[in-house]
C-alpha cells in the first residue's frame, strides 16, 4: 500500500537544469487563456531580472536510506529471479526500477502534482484557482482539457516536464500574489489532466501515463459523480497504497444546501475506506480529504495551506516511489512467499538414502559378505573331511558348472526394472518433499533439478554394483578353496542392479582384497591341524597294531585317534561360534559402504542440485523480505 517511512534523499550539491531554457519561446502560445498565466512563462528559461543564472536544481543523490536499500534489494531480486520467472511476472518491478532511476536523476526541490477528475468535476477551475490565473480552459464544452497543461511555481522543472512529455507550449507560470500561501507553494509543479472518463481513448491513455509518473495526485470529484464506479474501480482502489500522496477534493459544494456537503463528504470517506485507502485523520498518515468550491473560493485557503505543507516537506517523490515498490512487492508476493518452511529435512534425506540402498541391494550385499566371512572361517578352521564333503555337494548341485558363474550372474531383467522404478520413486519423493509449500515457479525448478539429476542415477548405481561384483569375484577367485556353499549362499534380493550385493565385501573399487582375519584365526588353524594329525597318527598306530607291525595295545592309539576325531569338529564349532561377531561386523561394514556409495551418488546427482535450488530460493526470499522490510502498508 503506502510507504510511510520514506525520507527524501540527501541534498548534496546543486546541478543546473539546462533543459529549462527552451521554454522562453513558448510564452503566450495557444493552450492557455493568456493573461497573468502566460506572462510568467518566460520565467521557465531560468533567467532572472538581472541576467544571472536562475535557481540551481538539486537532483536525487542516493543516501543509503530505506528507500535506496529497498530499491537495491528489488534490483537484486529481479536479477536473481530472471532465470526462474518469466519476463511478464517481473515487468512491473522492472518498470518501477526504471521510473525510480529516472525520477532520482531529476530535481528533488520540485513536487509534481497532477489534478485528475471526471468530466464536469471542475478540475480545470481548481487548477486555475490554485494558479491564480486563467491557464486551463473551462466551459461547457466536453472535454475541455485535451492535453496535460503544466504550471510551475519555480524554475528548474523542465527535466520533470520533459519526462511527462508536456511540450513547452503547454508550460505556464502562476500569478504570484506574494502571500505566505503562494510562498509555500514554491517548488510545486501542477498538472491539469484530461478527463479520465473522456470519450476519447487518447485522453484516458494520457491520464494513465501521467498518473504513473507524478509524485502526487489531487482527485477532484463533484456531488454527482463522487461514487462513480469507474473512478473507484479503475483508479482509487488500485492506488489505495498511494494514500499518502493522494488528495481527494469534493468540489462544487456551493451547489449543496445546508449540511448536505458534510453528509456527502462523510459518504465519500466511507467509499474511500471501502477502497482500502487510509485516510489521514487524527494525525495518522493517509489521504487528505477535503471539500471546497473552486468557483466561489470557499475552502480554497485550506487546500492551499495543506498543499503548501505537503510541497515544503519535499518527501512526495520518495513516498511515491516507496508506494510503487510496495505495489510491485505485493504483486510478486505469490511467487516469493511460501506457505510453510520449505526445505529438505534430515528425514527426507534418510528416506531417499534408504530407497537407493534398497534399489542397489545394500542389505543383500551385507548378508552375502557376512556369509562369505563365515565360509572363509569354515574353510580355514573346519575339518578336512567336512570340507571335502562340502566341495563335493557344491559341485554336484551345480551340475559341474562354475559356481561363480551362478553366484555372480546378472539379475533378471524384471529385477532391473524394479530397481529403476525404486530409484524413480525415491527421486519423486524427495522432489515432492523439497518443493512442498514453495511458490509455483520455485517448486517447478526444484522438481526439474531432481528429475534432471536422476537421468544418470540408475547408470551410476549400476556402475557401483559392477565394481562391487568385480571386487567380490576377485576375492572369491583369489582365495583358497572357493568350492564351498551354493549359489543361494551368496545372497540375493529382488530389485538389485545386476546382482549388486551378490558375493560382495566392503571394497567397491574392483580390487580383490581378502576379508580381514581375527587374531585367533592362526591359532585355531594350528589346533585344527593338530587334531587332524592326531587322527592320522592314531589311525596309523591302530593300523600298525592290527597288521602286526606294532605291539598290541589298542587303548592308547584309540584314545589319540578319538581325541583328534572329537577335537576337530569341536574346534570347528568353536570357530564358527567365534566367527559370528566378526562376520556380522564385516557384513555390516559391507552394507554400510555400499549404502554410503549409493547415498553419495544420489547426493551428488539429486540432493545437491535440489539443495542449490532451495538455496537460490532462500536468497531471493531474503531479498524480497528486504524489499518489504520497511513497508508499513501491511503488504
Amino acid at each position: 500500500m503506502i510507504a510511510r517511512r520514506a525520507a527524501p534523499s540527501a541534498e548534496a550539491g546543486d546541478a543546473g537544469d539546462a533543459g529549462d531554457a527552451g521554454d522562453a519561446g513558448d510564452a503566450g502560445d495557444a493552450g492557455g487563456a493568456g493573461g497573468a498565466g502566460d506572462t510568467g512563462d518566460t520565467g521557465d528559461t531560468g533567467d532572472t531580472a538581472d541576467g544571472d543564472a536562475g535557481p540551481q536544481v538539486e537532483a536525487y543523490v542516493p543516501s543509503g536510506g530505506p528507500l535506496t536499500q529497498r530499491l537495491d534489494s528489488l534490483r537484486e531480486l529481479v536479477g536473481l529471479s530472471r532465470a526462474r520467472l518469466d519476463r511478464e511476472t517481473l515487468a512491473e518491478a522492472g518498470r518501477v526500477l526504471d521510473e525510480a532511476a529516472a525520477r532520482q536523476r531529476l530535481s528533488s526541490r520540485h513536487t509534481v502534482v497532477a489534478i485528475a477528475g471526471a468530466t464536469g468535476s471542475g478540475k480545470s477551475t481548481l487548477f486555475n484557482a490554485l494558479a491564480g490565473a486563467q491557464i486551463s480552459d473551462t466551459g461547457l464544452r466536453r472535454p475541455t482539457t485535451a492535453s496535460p497543461i503544466a504550471c510551475s511555481w519555480t524554475d528548474g522543472a523542465a527535466g520533470l516536464l520533459d519526462r511527462l512529455a508536456i511540450p513547452g507550449r503547454l508550460r505556464r507560470r502562476p500569478q504570484q500574489g506574494g502571500s505566505e500561501a503562494d510562498a509555500a507553494l514554491q517548488g510545486l509543479v501542477l498538472i491539469d489532466l484530461p478527463d479520465h472518463d473522456s470519450a476519447a481513448s487518447g485522453h484516458r491513455d494520457q491520464v494513465d501515463r501521467v498518473l504513473a509518473l507524478v509524485d502526487a495526485v489531487i482527485w477532484v470529484v463533484d456531488p454527482e459523480k463522487y461514487a462513480d464506479a469507474a473512478l473507484h474501480e479503475r483508479y482509487l482502489r488500485p492506488l489505495a497504497g498511494h494514500a499518502e500522496v493522494t488528495f481527494v477534493v469534493l468540489n462544487q459544494i456551493d451547489r449543496l444546501p445546508g449540511d448536505a456537503a458534510d453528509l456527502v463528504l462523510d459518504d465519500l470517506r466511507r467509499l474511500l475506506d471501502e477502497d482500502g485507502m487510509a485516510l489521514g485523520e487524527h494525525g495518522e498518515p493517509g489521504a487528505t480529504v477535503t471539500s471546497l468550491s473552486a468557483l466561489t473560493g470557499d475552502g480554497m485557503p485550506e487546500l492551499r495551506e495543506m498543499l503548501g505543507r505537503f510541497v515544503q516537506e519535499r518527501t512526495a517523490a520518495a513516498r511515491r516511489l516507496s508506494a510503487d515498490v510496495d505495489a510491485a512487492a505485493a504483486q510478486l508476493r505469490t511467487v516469493y512467499v511460501a506457505d510453510g518452511r520449505p526445505g529438505l529435512g534430515e528425514l527426507s534425506r534418510e528416506e531417499f538414502t534408504d530407497r537407493l540402498a534398497e534399489a542397489v541391494g545394500a542389505a543383500a550385499a551385507g548378508q552375502a559378505a557376512e556369509r562369505e566371512w563365515r565360509r572363509n572361517a569354515g574353510r580355514a578352521c573346519g575339518t578336512p573331511w567336512l570340507r571335502l564333503w562340502r566341495w563335493y555337494e557344491s559341485h554336484r548341485q551345480l551340475g559341474g558348472l562354475d559356481r561363480m558363474a551362478q553366484v555372480l550372474a546378472p539379475a533378471p531383467p524384471e529385477e532391473e526394472i524394479t530397481a529403476r522404478q525404486r530409484v524413480e520413486q525415491a527421486v519423486r519423493a524427495v522432489a515432492d518433499d523439497a518443493s512442498a509449500g514453495l511458490p509455483g515457479p520455485w517448486a517447478q525448478a526444484v522438481r526439474e533439478a531432481a528429475v534432471n539429476g536422476a537421468k544418470g542415477l540408475p547408470e551410476a548405481l549400476d556402475e557401483l554394483a559392477q565394481n562391487a561384483i568385480a571386487a567380490g569375484r576377485g576375492r572369491t577367485a583369489g582365495g583358497k578353496g572357493s568350492g564351498t556353499g551354493t549359489a543361494a549362499d551368496a545372497g540375493t534380493g529382488s530389485g538389485q542392479f545386476k546382482a549388486a550385493g551378490r558375493g560382495v565385501g566392503p571394497p567397491l573399487g574392483g580390487r580383490a582384497t581378502k576379508p580381514p582375519r581375527p587374531a585367533w584365526w592362526p591359532a585355531a588353524v594350528l589346533v585344527q591341524a593338530t587334531m587332524t594329525l592326531l587322527q592320522i597318527f592314531g589311525g596309523l598306530w591302530l593300523l600298525g597294531q592290527i597288521i602286526g607291525v606294532l605291539e598290541p595295545g589298542l587303548v592308547t592309539p584309540a584314545l589319540v585317534m578319538l581325541a583328534g576325531v572329537v577335537g576337530g569338529p569341536l574346534v570347528e564349532w568353536s570357530c564358527a561360534a567365534a566367527a559370528r561377531g566378526p562376520a556380522r561386523r564385516y557384513g555390516q561394514e559391507a552394507e554400510r559402504r555400499l549404502r554410503d556409495a549409493a547415498a553419495g551418488c544420489g547426493r551428488a546427482r539429486v540432493l545437491d542440485p535440489v539443495s542449490a535450488e532451495l538455496a537460490r530460493y532462500r536468497e531471493v526470499r531474503e531479498r524480497y523480505v528486504a524489499v518489504t522490510e520497511f513497508s508499513t502498508t501491511g503488504r
